[in-house]
């Protein structure tokens, strides 16, 4: 088998469904697409929200990297924000976040468009907001 062999064909959102929601109107910028802004904040609930499932509790974002937008999200638009954990430390984690879309016109239910994607490195949080190790699970 070759390397191109392995290459897909079409390509699909990897790791784990974490937020799935509407682009409303109320996100728009001036020229009626989605913010970037209400993507990326979308993309950070959906770190959160895996980070704080394996740290059991409280977490924060401590870096995000940069991030290229693919194509623009139309209000209407069904998004999708995938997490996959890449590793662990002794109190953060890493994860890759993509952003796919099906748009609100898309005759083929199972076509979906990447948006972006970046990777979020998440800390785990006491309650008083103080660095603190991971669980062993």
């Amino acid at each position: 088998m070759s390397p191109l062999d392995e290459l897909e064909d079409a390509p699909a959102p990897e790791g784990q469904l974490m937020l799935k929601l509407v682009a409303t109107p109320q996100d728009t910028n001036l020229h009626g697409d989605i913010s970037a802004g209400w993507v990326i904040s979308q993309m950070e609930q959906a770190a959160e929200l895996a980070a704080a499932r394996l740290a059991h509790g409280r977490t924060a974002t401590v870096s995000v990297n940069s991030m290229d937008f693919l194509c623009p999200v139309r209000t209407g638009s069904l998004v999708q924000v995938h997490t996959q954990l890449l590793e662990t430390g002794n109190s953060s984690m890493k994860f890759n976040v993509e952003v796919w879309i099906l748009p609100p016109n898309e005759r083929d239910e199972d076509t979906l468009y990447k948006v972006t994607e970046a990777s979020f490195v998440m800390v785990a949080l006491d309650d008083k907001g103080r660095i603190r190790v991971l669980p062993s699970n």
